[in-house]
């Protein structure tokens, strides 16, 4: 990992240092949801970032051991992005996140399906989920 330059050695800022930008969070969020991801995968999110933020993004994610990259078993010239053991400890995070939009905003469908799963047995929920991540072929 490259030496992160913190802005305090407070835990929330230090780790808002790593994925507290605007598009980070969101990365995270298709790697959990796919499991892997392109280049182009990352493109086709519906909040279309642009391609030089992803390309900074991607790395900077990448230099703070969050995702790991990976030749892409079917194409030479792509690379499939996938998340670390340090990416997954992050679900427990974006369950609270989905857990406070609920309550604030009106959710798309699959998402409230999953919240619900999440309020009927949150630990359960985590646990299952982080490890089918963590099944991921190396």
């Amino acid at each position: 990992m490259k030496n992160l330059k913190k802005r305090s050695e407070c835990p929330i800022s230090s780790s808002l240092d790593i994925w507290g930008d605007k598009w980070s969070l969101l990365i995270v969020r298709d790697l959990m949801l796919l499991k892997a991801c392109t280049y182009g995968d990352f493109l086709k999110s519906e909040e279309k970032i642009a391609t030089n933020i992803l390309a900074s993004r991607l790395q900077m994610l990448e230099d703070n051991e969050v995702i790991l990259k990976q030749e892409h078993p079917d194409s030479k010239a792509k690379v499939l992005y996938k998340l670390s053991k340090k990416g997954i400890d992050l679900f427990p995070l974006m369950v609270e996140i989905n857990l406070w939009a609920d309550k604030y905003f009106t959710l798309p469908a699959e998402r409230k399906k999953m919240v619900e799963a999440v309020k009927r047995d949150k630990q359960g929920f985590i646990e299952e989920a982080i490890a089918s991540m963590q099944e991921q072929p190396k």
